[in-house]
């Protein structure tokens, strides 16, 4: 499902073409208009929201590699990370990985007190919303490379996503929820949307949290009794 699909199909579901509707602006000095497009765009952003912070799918990851400077100790995190999967240093000889382990500011600041005594990084931590504090402080412009939690681009923006290709239920439903408690509707129908939201997000946590973290090589496949 595209976004030009989706679009039409919670105006479709809630049999509502969304009006625009005008209100004071905030200065309280003028009128501000929340567009019919605004209004169900909003709706899809704030489903999307809801579901990457209620699942953990393969979309929701990315990688990036970069370099530490000599006698630095802090690293940039990229502008649209939200959480840590790993750090690795890359190995300038070998080209193995080997993987910091994930601390806070005060264990590195009492592990390695001194900024002046150098090495290859071993921990780090997230020392402000920008940046990551390693230690020891780098002696050399190590390699690294970082796994990380982002917000994918919305379908609103792009056209289409992850979701929409491969999951539109729980993105729908999603939305439907939004768009109906915007409109105040009744509750039977909030709760019959609530619980059809929910059995496609069960759906997508056994995709993204199950099957997508084993084989069949180690993990038997499911069996059920032929009657």
């Amino acid at each position: 499902m595209n976004y030009a699909t989706l679009f039409e199909t919670i105006k479709g579901y809630c049999e509502n073409d969304f009006p625009n509707t005008s209100f004071t602006d905030s200065a309280g000095s003028g009128t501000a208009t929340f567009t019919s497009t605004e209004q169900v765009d909003t709706f899809i952003r704030e489903a999307e929201q809801r579901i990457y912070n209620s699942v953990q799918i393969l979309a929701l990851r990315k990688n990036v590699t970069g370099n530490t400077t000599t006698g630095n100790k802090y690293l940039t995190v990229p502008s649209d990370w939200l959480a840590n999967f790993s750090l690795a240093v890359i190995d300038p000889i070998t080209g193995g990985y080997e993987y910091l382990l994930n601390k806070d500011v005060n264990y590195i600041r009492e592990a390695f007190p001194y900024p002046s005594t150098t090495g290859k990084p071993t921990h780090y931590a997230m020392f402000d919303d920008d940046s990551y504090i390693l230690g020891p402080t780098p002696d050399a412009n190590y390699e690294v490379e970082l796994h990380y939690f982002y917000y994918p681009q919305s379908i609103v923006d792009a056209g289409t996503s992850w979701l929409g290709d491969n999951f539109d239920s729980v993105l729908l439903y999603g939305s439907l929820l939004e768009a109906y408690t915007y409109m105040k509707g009744e509750p039977e129908v909030i709760q019959n949307y609530t619980a059809r939201y929910n059995e496609a997000l069960a759906m997508l946590k056994q995709l993204g949290e199950g099957k997508n973290r084993q084989d069949m090589y180690r993990t038997p496949q499911a069996r059920y009794p032929v009657k």
